[in-house]
């Protein structure tokens, strides 16, 4: 009755229906762990960004890794900013999507240590290798608030290190690669400025991150699962109708007649 299951066309379309239904089920499984790193990255933004700010010096040094724990903590640094040796980072946009550079100026400590900070984006000069119109850091010794970022690396960020820069442009945002270029110890990671704002609006400050949104990453999950339970009920399906076109064409086959003496 079922003989025809054995047929290479059913054979190839039972193997597929086993290939598929594992993929689809991982699939879903993918999109669970990634609705749940979500759900538990915007859990640990919102908890640093809640914190009370605390100097920087006490949860990074010099080579220091940040660790995910510590990212968008709030942190103070006092000292004073050294613009003959800001930089800027190519290829970074605004709240507007538009590209143009993050403005990178040391800030140096009082004990002779630096801190990368952040200050926010500026537009690009018409000429890309020309360095922009960046407004001045304020003087003397000041203290800033900002989140605790990690350093920047092309594995983490997927941004290439291209070399042969214009002077003082770089693509990554990374305290050793400052440190090198500065010539004085550097904090690991780096402070994206939240405090004090600039005056006349630029640098454009930097947005707190989106810790509020979780993705569509649970319905994609659902709709994996969904498709996988789909692929053995439609093989049933298949079989049904396989099975019932076969016997409607048996029964409709006129018998042959019988031969004559």
């Amino acid at each position: 009755m079922y003989r025809f299951l054995l047929s290479r066309q059913w054979v190839i379309l039972t193997l597929i229906g086993l290939v598929l239904v594992p993929t689809m089920t991982e699939l879903g499984f993918w999109q669970l762990h990634r609705h749940e790193r979500r759900v538990e990255q915007n859990a640990v933004i919102a908890r640093n960004l809640d914190a009370k700010p605390v100097p920087m010096t006490e949860l990074t040094s010099p080579g220091h890794t940040v660790p995910r724990s510590d990212y968008w903590r709030q942190v103070t640094a006092t000292g004073a900013f050294d613009s003959a040796r800001e930089m800027v980072v190519r290829r970074r946009t605004n709240a507007d999507d538009r590209v143009g550079f993050h403005v990178l100026t040391p800030l140096v400590l009082a004990d002779g240590r630096a801190v990368v900070v952040n200050r926010g984006w500026v537009p690009a000069a018409a000429d890309q290798k020309a360095f922009p119109e960046v407004p001045p850091a304020p003087g003397g010794t000041v203290t800033v608030t900002g989140r605790l970022k990690a350093d920047e690396t092309t594995g983490a960020s997927g941004i290439k290190d291209l070399k042969g820069l214009p002077p003082r442009q770089v693509m990554l945002i990374n305290s050793e690669q400052q440190a090198r270029l500065l010539d004085r110890e550097v904090l690991g990671g780096y402070l994206e400025l939240s405090a004090p704002g600039p005056a006349g609006g630029s640098p454009e400050m930097i947005p707190e991150p989106d810790h509020d949104s979780i993705g569509a990453h649970m319905a994609y999950a659902v709709q994996w699962w969904l498709f996988a339970a789909a692929v053995p009920v439609g093989w049933l399906v298949l079989v049904r109708r396989e099975k019932h076109d076969r016997a409607a064409a048996k029964e409709s086959t006129p018998e042959p007649a019988p031969a004559a003496a």
